[in-house]
């Protein structure tokens, strides 16, 4: 399997950020940790051998990223304005950073791409789908939260509206937006297993569904624990029928 390691200093959060790239061709897989996790989250959790087969066979080329959740929402020791501001910019460093990245990588300008988490990862993976539908086509959300209140303390800015995404999609009505997301493939993974909360997902479904947005909410039941093995075998499924 083809690996790389790319990094670049980024002006917009101010530190250096890494990304790990894996297969040789295949349609573009941006893939974000979960809230302590980092790019090498994916080979060291097993995600990469569990995909293997689809890497290989060049049907998807996945890109792992970090986060600077230590940094934004984590960080108890900072303001709440500024943990919703590192957010905005972690936001413009995936669309203006990361994503023209990915279309030169493939060399593909305009390549439409698919991001996909876990439990924190999957606010990251469908927070971007949701403001990026020009560049992001499909979102595989697996356990993830959508609601971000509690990391505020109370605190509320626009940053933070626009970034978090039962607020913004729950009011949006522009219909360029509106547009691009009724051509997306939204998937919302949830389930009844360990450890497994799905109220985050059925709510951010009734925000969907009210603003005329196509998804899935796809409850796998007693298969859809909180916990790698169950994310495991749910990407290995979504990969092998979507791609």
């Amino acid at each position: 399997m083809n690996q790389e390691r790319h990094s670049w200093r980024s002006s917009r959060l101010d530190r250096e950020m890494a990304v790990r790239v894996y297969g040789h061709y295949g349609l573009p897989m941006l893939a974000f940790p979960t809230s302590g996790g980092d790019e090498n989250e994916y080979e060291g959790q097993g995600m990469i051998a569990a995909l293997a087969r689809y890497i290989d066979a060049g049907r998807v080329k996945v890109f792992c990223v970090n986060t600077v959740n230590n940094q934004s929402w984590y960080d108890k020791q900072a303001h709440p304005r500024h943990r919703s501001y590192v957010q905005a910019m972690y936001d413009a460093y995936v669309a203006f950073e990361v994503a023209p990245f990915i279309q030169e990588h493939c060399r593909t300008p305009g390549i439409l791409i698919t991001t996909t988490g876990a439990s924190f990862g999957a606010y990251h993976a469908a927070n971007t789908l949701l403001k990026h539908p020009d560049l992001v086509r499909r979102c595989l959300a697996l356990s993830g939260v959508y609601d971000l209140r509690r990391f505020m303390d109370g605190d509320y800015d626009d940053n933070f509206y626009f970034n978090n995404p039962v607020d913004y999609m729950a009011s949006l009505g522009d219909p360029y937006y509106l547009s691009h997301l009724r051509q997306c493939d939204i998937h919302l993974a949830t389930g009844n297993g360990p450890w497994e909360d799905s109220r985050p997902s059925y709510r951010l479904s009734d925000v969907l569904r009210a603003r005329g947005i196509p998804h899935q909410l796809d409850d796998w039941g007693p298969d859809g624990g909180h916990d790698w093995p169950y994310w495991k075998r749910q990407m290995d499924l979504y990969v092998d029928r979507l791609f």
